[in-house]
């Protein structure tokens, strides 16, 4: 079964969190769970605009440029990586499976936008989750252009909605 998940106005951390214990007991008990986020770049992150940008511009600029650690500034890759934070994807096999069930998507591909979603899709329950926005936050999308990654990708033109 393939879980579909949209990030649009969704606390980034709470949501890697769910993700991240859905997958784990899937695998464990044996399924073979797959899950989608979609416009990962509408996350939001909670705080000052300030410290969250200065939090991830330190780990962005904490790698050796080829020896790593690698901080990735593409809000997909982002979202992936907190994920991968919560799996233990380097001890035990059901965490390594469990990280490549997971795919996130800038955007929402063709195929999974509209009404319904493709045979053995279903769309994930964020209702535990889903809280109202936070009084200071930003979102994924422009944290990403403040450290340098192209934005262009994702952001909508001034001549649109």
């Amino acid at each position: 079964m393939t879980y579909v998940y949209d990030a649009t106005d969704i606390v980034m951390g709470r949501l890697a969190s769910k993700i991240a214990s859905q997958l784990l007991k899937s695998h464990q008990s044996g399924n073979k769970d797959k899950v989608i986020i979609i416009n990962v770049e509408n996350a939001i992150i909670s705080g000052k605009k300030e410290r969250i940008i200065n939090d991830f511009k330190a780990k962005y600029e904490l790698n050796h440029p080829r020896k790593g650690p690698f901080y990735p500034r593409m809000p997909d890759r982002i979202f992936k990586r907190s994920i991968r934070g919560m799996l233990p994807y380097q001890k035990k096999a059901s965490g390594r499976a469990a990280l490549k069930a997971i795919r996130c998507e800038i955007g929402c591909p063709s195929h999974l936008s509209g009404e319904s979603l493709p045979e053995n899709h279903i769309s994930g329950d964020i209702s535990e989750i889903k809280k109202d926005l936070p009084e200071r936050f930003m979102r994924l999308g422009e944290i990403s252009i403040a450290m340098g990654a192209p934005g262009h990708r994702w952001k909508k033109e001034k001549g649109e909605a």
